[in-house]
């Protein structure tokens, strides 16, 4: 049975499930920032994938009474996975599955802005399907409010990224679990129109904290105060912006889904979806008090509830339910965590470790996928276990077929 460790702090306590996994030290400066906030609610709870990130720690959760971070949210808002379970067995794949890459490439838009920004192969460079169009006639008039009163947090391409994966470690996966049964699973957020809503944010909380003269440990720990024009208009933003993330999930999944059926025309999903988000803040009760909850790369866990902590392109998934514990505030962790920067993992491993590395995953090999190899990441086995008090394993996936951006 696993439990939480504390770090050292001179602020609020920190409660970390990180036994047997490292924690570098800029993580833990981070950490110690954080729990010096005066709006800190009881404690900081950190989970077993903890490493350093923009703004506040990934792997973090932030109870905050009265307040909001926006940086602790971060640019992503409302990232998370989404998984369903198919009718489609193993032994229903064929032997070589590049065809089955290719075709979920095709209908799902993926990549970055390339030639100075004129051309973004990440946006659909079609008219979006018929269910993009559908979610973003529920998401419209939301928008176009936030934008009326924040005239430049507005993004080009709402519409045209609803349904996109984006890059980095975003992906769309092919999995097999214990039984022999193949999951669709995959991981985005709210794209470029988040993106710009979390940049936007965070500059004006920055912008408040000098205009007041608030001195912070870290300028990215720049808060609104509960009752403010910007807390206001940032909960109005941040919600928008993680139903956004839930479409985008549910759009992908539906065009992955139909690509699957060409094959498999009787194909039915066999288990409800689950759709969850691991970079948000939500309105929460704990410890006798309404605070925000925000999980930075963590997931929601209460007694019962179904989550995913995804492993890396060539490591096992899980599929998990939570325990509803309450030190860690109902959560767990996202994933296994990265274990160095993106630069030293391209420093660090050869095209040659990444193909040993992702042997029997059909999914790319080349030079610009290095930073996401599973050497990058903390051991998953050793994540799953220093949490095994916060979430119960349900099913155990193994990646076949991975897409990235």
């Amino acid at each position: 049975m696993s439990g939480f460790m504390h770090i050292e702090s001179e602020g609020a306590p920190i409660k970390a499930w990180t036994q047997g996994v490292p924690i570098e030290d800029s993580a833990l400066k981070q950490l110690r920032n954080v729990a010096s906030l005066p709006f800190i609610h009881k404690h900081v709870a950190v989970m077993p994938d903890v490493h350093w990130g923009m703004g506040a720690t990934v792997g973090s959760v932030i109870p905050t009474y009265k307040a909001i971070i926006p940086a602790a949210v971060g640019v992503d808002i409302g990232c998370g996975m989404m998984a369903v379970r198919t009718s489609i067995r193993a032994e229903h794949l064929p032997d070589n599955l590049f065809g089955v890459r290719s075709d979920i490439e095709a209908a799902v838009p993926h990549g970055r802005t390339d030639n100075g920004g004129r051309n973004d192969k990440g946006a659909w460079q079609v008219e979006p399907p018929a269910i993009a169009a559908e979610k973003w006639a529920g998401l419209k008039d939301g928008y176009d409010a936030i934008v009326e009163r924040n005239p430049k947090a507005a993004h080009p391409r709402g519409y045209g990224h609803l349904g996109t994966l984006g890059t980095g470690n975003h992906f769309v996966e092919l999995c097999v679990d214990e039984a022999g049964d193949v999951w669709v699973m995959l991981h985005s957020g709210s794209r470029g129109v988040g993106n710009r809503f979390g940049t936007f944010f965070i500059e004006r909380a920055k912008s408040e904290m000098r205009r007041w003269f608030i001195n912070l440990p870290d300028e990215d720990l720049a808060y609104f105060a509960e009752g403010s024009e910007g807390f206001n208009d940032y909960v109005r933003a941040v919600a928008w912006a993680q139903k956004y993330a839930l479409a985008n999930r549910e759009v992908m999944m539906d065009q992955v889904l139909a690509v699957l059926k060409r094959t498999f025309p009787d194909l039915t999903v066999t288990q409800h979806a689950v759709n969850c988000h691991h970079n948000y803040v939500s309105r929460e009760k704990h410890f006798g008090k309404d605070v925000y909850l925000t999980r930075k790369g963590a997931v929601s866990a209460k007694a019962g509830e179904l989550g995913i902590i995804p492993g890396s392109m060539g490591a096992k998934s899980f599929i998990v339910r939570g325990r509803g514990n309450p030190d860690s505030f109902c959560t767990c962790s996202h994933g296994a965590g990265r274990a160095m920067s993106r630069n030293e993992a391209k420093r660090r491993f050869t095209l040659a470790d990444h193909a040993a590395a992702t042997a029997g995953v059909e999914c790319r090999k080349d030079a610009d996928v290095i930073d996401e190899t599973p050497m990058a990441y903390k051991d998953i086995d050793a994540v799953m276990a220093a949490q095994s008090d916060l979430v119960d394993i349900v099913h155990t996936l193994r990646q076949v077929v991975c897409v990235k951006g």
